[in-house]
């Protein structure tokens, strides 16, 4: 079996091995576990039934995920997208009263069209026209998203009505557990253990069990069978027919080019971390990436989820070592046992995997070392895109915002012919983005 391994995803070639791909694998799993049970919450206030969207979830996790090992050899893990999943049940759903099997439906059309253009070279000279220096910040700028979702999960930061966030209580229950795993992974990492963020978090998840803190969950037992007869609520219950009303044809839009540059900026942020990019800037192997990226989308779809999307939450796994699409694997094989070991992975609170996130982010932020701070030509763009993305909650913003300001900061200043001819038409279409959506 391990030799089987070694020659389907180049273990040794990528510089790993299997006990490293299956501690990352882990790792991206725990860090990543928390849509099982947050995406049916949110999709179940779009009037979509509870345990029919926890199989679906898991099921679109595990078709994206095994798309992407397979067909990229890269340790990307896909689920249903936090914030897309939002979009669908609070914009389309009750915000225009359209039903969710039309939603579903209108999911599944931007996954087909995620595919044709995949397929075509389109996505790929997206993901490869943007500037090295904006993929540096694309990489840092996830890296401060990450521990920012990292310290509001746990507690640490909270919002305020003066200056919109502030520090939250960090002598609570939550606030301990948090801080003491942070420590833990911290020591841990500079002591180079293996495995450090999947200690911690195993760490702080026992620590939550002391009298008076009351963060983990009380253990309810290992097995709960799932009740595949729920699945048939959600599955192949999307309206292509009413998704593809003129009325509707702004929202599949919307969801088309949030998707792409989420997907876009997570691919190049994490594979600029994993030292994925060649000389060129150029990621191989992109249109495999987003090819599994679409499928998921469009097979989410069908099975009954959101938007199925490549995680940031990858970036934990990559930083154990996890470098080939074994990781990927055993992401799949965890999200299918959690199908039956759902007490099991709901133990796991919040506060014991926002630490990894913290250190991820840490270790993400390096990154901007990469940005030319001589040029300003180079520097300003990098640094709103750096900046937006955790400040506008949204990766696709800040790729936005970048690519509207690198190229006119570079025409202005004369330096015009530096710049990609895509990444102009791509500027003018974040523009008009803004203005009408």
């Amino acid at each position: 079996m391990q030799e089987y391994l070694e020659k389907k995803f180049e273990l040794s070639k990528n510089g790993t091995d299997l006990k490293t791909e299956v501690i990352a694998g882990f790792t991206t799993f725990m860090t990543m576990a928390y849509i099982i049970f947050v995406n049916p919450s949110i999709l179940s206030d779009a009037g979509m039934p509870w345990n029919g969207v926890f199989i679906a979830t898991i099921m679109g996790a595990i078709l994206g995920t095994v798309c992407m090992a397979l067909f990229t050899n890269y340790p990307f893990a896909l689920a249903s997208g936090m914030g897309l999943n939002a979009f669908f049940a609070y914009s389309v759903v009750i915000g225009t009263g359209v039903s969710w099997q039309i939603a579903l439906g209108i999911v599944f059309v931007e996954g087909i069209i995620f595919i044709i253009l995949s397929l075509l070279p389109v996505r790929e000279m997206i993901v490869n026209s943007i500037p090295m220096g904006l993929k540096a910040s694309i990489s840092a700028g996830i890296g401060l998203f990450i521990a920012f979702i990292g310290l509001q999960n746990a507690g640490l930061v909270v919002k305020d009505e003066a200056t919109l966030v502030t520090i939250g209580n960090i002598f609570n229950g939550t606030g301990l557990v948090a801080i003491s795993g942070l420590i833990i992974m911290g020591v841990l990492h500079t002591l180079k253990v293996k495995g450090s963020i999947l200690w911690g978090i195993l760490a702080a998840t026992v620590i939550g069990y002391i009298p008076g803190l009351n963060v983990t969950p009380h253990f309810q037992g290992l097995i709960a069978l799932p009740q595949f007869s729920d699945w048939s609520e959600v599955l192949f219950k999307m309206d292509i027919k009413g998704a593809l009303n003129a009325s509707l044809i702004a929202v599949i839009f919307s969801f088309l080019f949030v998707d792409i540059f989420d997907t876009a900026g997570t691919l190049v942020g994490v594979s600029t971390q994993a030292g994925y990019l060649d000389k060129d800037g150029n990621l191989p192997r992109a249109g495999g990436a987003l090819l599994a990226d679409a499928i998921g989308t469009a097979g989410g779809a069908i099975f009954g989820t959101s938007t199925v999307t490549t995680y940031v939450e990858s970036a934990s796994g990559v930083s154990e070592g996890g470098r080939t699409g074994l990781t990927g694997i055993v992401v799949s094989i965890l999200f299918f046992l959690s199908l039956f070991l759902r007490p099991l992975v709901g133990i796991v609170p919040g506060a014991a995997t926002a630490p990894a996130l913290i250190v991820v982010g840490t270790m993400m932020l390096s990154n901007i070392f990469h940005i030319k701070w001589d040029d300003f030509s180079e520097a300003l763009p990098a640094f709103v895109c750096l900046i937006a993305i955790p400040m506008t909650y949204s990766i696709a913003n800040g790729i936005a915002l970048g690519f509207i300001t690198y190229p006119l900061i570079k025409l202005l200043s004369g330096r015009g012919k530096e710049v990609h001819g895509l990444v102009y038409i791509l500027g003018i279409l974040f523009v008009l983005k803004f203005i009408w959506l």
